[in-house]
């Protein structure tokens, strides 16, 4: 993706802050229900008939749940769940269900996380690896982009010796609707620090996530 900078803005600081999140609209509930009215409207249909009669409640309050990572922080998510340990051997935690939504379409993105850490005298609870991954899933995402902010995120909270995040998931935009390819699967990997640097370390996070596991 090449991206494209004005030609008026000359600085550094100019040029981040043209790129920063503008400031968040307020939009009332009703608003958003009267935008799926319309849009039913727009494909042909009735909204009052009975059918449909609560739908644009129901489209507002699904797409509320599957982008509630927008209002989540890590720092609520955490809840003072990193420790000081003595420990320097991988960690992984594998098949992390991933349900996230493509920014293009607004359809889903279906898959699993395996994220891998190597301490550097701090850890992190093991269930909060999963809720990092569900936070940032939680929006309108691309895959590349899900994969960067969970390494990020653990490298910024735990300074580790390294990270490594790989993501597999299948598309609803490809299989539903143009291509139409049902089974295809996108991977998607980002290495940080020994992961990207030892091949032998990143062998074998990549042997560790390769084998099935089915646990009873």
């Amino acid at each position: 993706m090449t991206l494209s900078i004005r030609p008026d803005l000359t600085s550094a600081d100019q040029v981040m802050l043209s790129l920063a999140p503008k400031e968040k609209q307020t939009i009332t509930e009703a608003e958003m229900m009267q935008a799926v009215r319309t849009l039913l409207i727009g494909l042909g249909e009735d909204p009052d008939r009975e059918g449909l009669k609560d739908t644009p409640k129901r489209v507002m309050k699904a797409l509320q749940f599957l982008t509630k990572g927008y209002d989540e922080s890590l720092d609520e998510l955490l809840n003072g769940a990193v420790f000081t340990e003595d420990a320097h051997e991988m960690v992984l935690v594998r098949d992390i269900d991933i349900f996230s939504s493509c920014e293009h379409h607004i359809l889903p993105i279906i898959g699993r996380a395996h994220v891998a850490y190597i301490p550097n005298g701090k850890v992190i609870g093991l269930s909060k690896i999963a809720r990092i991954c569900e936070m940032y899933a939680r929006r309108l995402q691309v895959q590349e982009r899900l994969t960067v902010q969970i390494a990020d995120a653990l490298q910024d909270l735990l300074k580790p010796q390294g990270v490594a995040v790989v993501i597999e998931a299948t598309h609803m935009c490809m299989v539903m609707r143009g291509v139409q390819k049902p089974g295809s699967w996108t991977v998607t990997s980002t290495m940080r620090g020994v992961f990207s640097e030892d091949a032998r370390t990143r062998e074998e996070f990549m042997n560790l996530i390769r084998h099935n596991v089915n646990f009873h």
